[in-house]
C-alpha cells in the first residue's frame, strides 16, 4: 500500500487487506454462533457494501441468504443529505432474521430512514453488521450490533467505498489527505 491519487485527490493506505480480512473473519464467527440453526436474510446495501457482502458471506455457514437494495446519500466527498432508493427489496422479511449489511455507517441518515421501512415488513428481528463506523458523524440512533472497525471522521476509498464512483476496486481502505 502506497500514496495513491483518485482524480483530484490523494489518499495514504489506513487499513490492508490483511487487517480487513480479520475482521471479517471475526463478524463471520460470531453471525455464525448467533445464527446457528437459522437461516437469515442478509441485505447488503449497494453500491459500496458488495465487497464486504462478499467476503463476509463466504464465512458463513448459518444458511445465509442475500439480497441487496440500492441506498445513495453521497455524492464526491460530501453527504448530499438525501437518501435515494434506486432497486427495491424483492424478498419477504415476515418473520425472517433480516441482517443488514452497510459498508459504513457515518451520520447514520441511510440507516435511519431506511430501517422503519424494515421494521414495516414485520420481521423477527433485525440486525445491522457495519464494516466501518465513525462515531464522531454519528447524528442519528443507530445501533450497530456487529462492527469491523470505529473509525474518524475522514473520508475513506477502496474495498467498495469510491469517491465519484471510483476506486471501489482497491483490496485496501485508504484515508484523503487532508490539505
Amino acid at each position: 500500500m502506497s500514496l495513491i491519487q483518485v482524480k483530484d485527490k490523494k489518499f495514504v493506505p489506513y487499513l490492508t487487506a490483511a487487517q480487513i480480512d480479520e475482521q471479517i473473519k471475526r463478524l463471520g464467527k460470531e453471525l455464525n454462533t448467533d445464527y446457528a440453526g437459522k437461516r437469515p436474510l442478509f441485505i447488503a446495501i449497494l453500491n459500496g457494501s458488495f465487497m464486504f457482502a462478499s467476503d463476509l458471506f463466504k464465512e458463513l455457514d448459518c444458511e445465509p441468504e442475500i439480497c441487496f437494495i440500492k441506498l445513495a446519500s453521497y455524492k464526491g466527498t460530501k453527504s448530499t443529505g438525501n437518501v435515494i432508493t434506486s432497486i427495491g427489496l424483492d424478498a419477504s422479511l415476515k418473520g425472517r432474521e433480516v441482517i443488514v449489511l452497510e459498508d459504513i455507517v457515518d451520520t447514520g441518515k441511510t440507516l435511519n430512514e431506511f430501517l422503519p421501512q424494515l421494521h414495516d415488513h414485520h420481521p423477527a428481528s433485525l440486525k445491522i453488521v457495519a464494516l466501518l463506523h465513525k462515531p464522531e458523524a454519528l447524528q442519528y440512533p443507530i445501533k450497530i450490533d456487529y462492527l469491523g472497525f470505529s473509525v474518524p471522521d475522514k473520508f475513506l476509498l477502496g474495498y467498495g467505498l469510491d469517491y465519484d464512483g471510483l476506486a471501489r476496486n482497491l483490496g485496501e481502505i485508504y484515508r484523503l489527505v487532508e490539505d
